[in-house]
């Protein structure tokens, strides 16, 4: 008989603890089924190894500052963000820019010489200047503009000592004052904080430096050196392998808004809504990266505006597809780019090395 009750006692208890199991199951599955809690975005990566800091928020980057000298043998400040030799960058902590070794042999490109541990430059910079932009009716192109600090015959940010190696070596202070990209500087630590701007590579985020430009309203608009000499960096409107440069797209007449998710483009950025949002081509450590940014502007067609078709674009790719579409046409009128689906280089260079890449 207690056999008996024991049976049915033990039976009455595995149903329960079935019924507690399927119960259990099911608030499991309730529970994960329930939406997941939104990830962080993740942290920009710093491709620069020599910054001392980052702040995409504030985009600034503090980078080593570097004592050089002039002709005359004031002295002068610059910071090194790119090398065309793969084994000096790493050494260095910077972008390996391979093809800025075409660029050797032309004017685009200082030749330095190393005395006593510093680097005498033949070329320099006035800083005294001061930018100025006055917006256009519809922000760009603007209704006047006038480049800040201003680039001697000699000058440019690409530099060798003759060791076949070309650096990317912007002044940013010396005598006459300091670049107008400058936030801070500090010359007994040996560094400088430098204002960045936002783009985009390959749908994602990047963050890069505007240091030098070859043309006068893009020193104005961006705060930086006229830099002449750069526009002799070989392969106008090219990407071929004996090209110095790397494209960059600046859209000209993109969405605006200040709040707009869909906002780009140079009238937005100079009706102060923000970063232009260029697009560039190529990304440091890639065989067809380059700081030297061919600049080729694109502006969305009547019919593209009319239709409301316009939106943002993130990569080169997406460049490529609305050139051969229609939709974009070109603002430059220099050689058709093949590897944009034909969009025109704009004859002009900015000098803008990336530095982040992530959210």
């Amino acid at each position: 008989m207690y056999a008996h009750a024991n049976l049915r006692n033990t039976a009455v208890l595995t149903s329960i603890a079935v019924l507690i199991g399927a119960i259990a199951a099911v608030f499991a599955s309730t529970a994960s089924s329930a939406p997941a809690a939104p990830a962080a975005p993740a942290a920009p990566k710093v491709l620069l190894e020599s910054a001392v800091a980052f702040d995409a928020k504030a985009s600034t980057i503090t980078l080593p500052l570097v004592r050089g000298r002039s002709a005359s043998g004031g002295a002068i400040w610059y910071v090194v963000t790119d090398s065309s030799d793969r084994a000096d960058a790493r050494r260095r902590g910077i972008n390996f820019a391979p093809r800025l070794r075409n660029a050797l042999g032309t004017k685009a490109v200082q030749r330095g010489r190393l005395t006593e541990g510093a680097i005498a430059f033949p070329g320099t910079v006035n800083f005294r200047p001061k930018a100025v932009v006055e917006p256009g009716e519809d922000g760009f192109p603007p209704a006047k503009v006038k480049p800040g600090a201003l680039g001697d015959a000699r000058y440019s940010p690409l530099l060798t000592t003759g060791n076949g190696i070309v650096l990317n070596a912007s002044h940013v202070a010396n005598a006459t004052g300091t670049s107008d990209s400058v936030v801070s500087i500090d010359r007994k630590r040996g560094r400088v904080t430098l204002r960045t701007l936002t783009g985009f590579f390959a749908g994602q985020t990047v963050h890069y430096l505007r240091t030098d430009a070859s043309v006068d309203v893009v020193s104005a608009l961006e705060n930086s050196t006229l830099a002449k000499n750069l526009d002799a960096a070989p392969g106008l409107g090219s990407n071929a392998a004996s090209s110095a440069r790397s494209a960059i797209i600046p859209i000209v007449n993109g969405p605006r808004g200040k709040s707009n998710r869909q906002r780009q483009g140079l009238q937005s950025a100079v009706l102060g809504e923000g970063s232009p949002l260029n697009i560039t081509q190529s990304l440091p450590g890639a065989p067809g990266y380059s700081p030297i940014w061919d600049v080729h502007p694109a502006v969305w067609s009547e019919e593209a505006v009319s239709s409301g078709d316009r939106k943002r674009l993130t990569s080169s790719a997406q460049i490529a597809a609305e050139v051969r579409a229609g939709r974009l046409t070109s603002g430059g009128t220099g050689p058709a780019n093949a590897s944009l689906g034909g969009l025109k280089a704009a004859n002009f260079i900015s000098n803008c090395p990336t530095v982040a890449i992530g959210a």
